[in-house]
């Protein structure tokens, strides 16, 4: 049984590391945004 779950963990993994690469992306960007307008104001 450990192995058969290891195996769909690992398959699970790979989808999930490219959705979390995609929203931590996506992430990054909201945050630098928010950064770039607050020195834009603070100028």
């Amino acid at each position: 049984m450990k192995t058969q779950s290891d195996s769909v963990k690992g398959k699970c993994q790979d989808d999930g590391l490219s959705a979390a690469k995609q929203r931590d992306s996506e992430i990054i960007q909201q945050k630098q945004k928010k950064a770039n307008e607050k020195k834009e104001e603070s100028k």
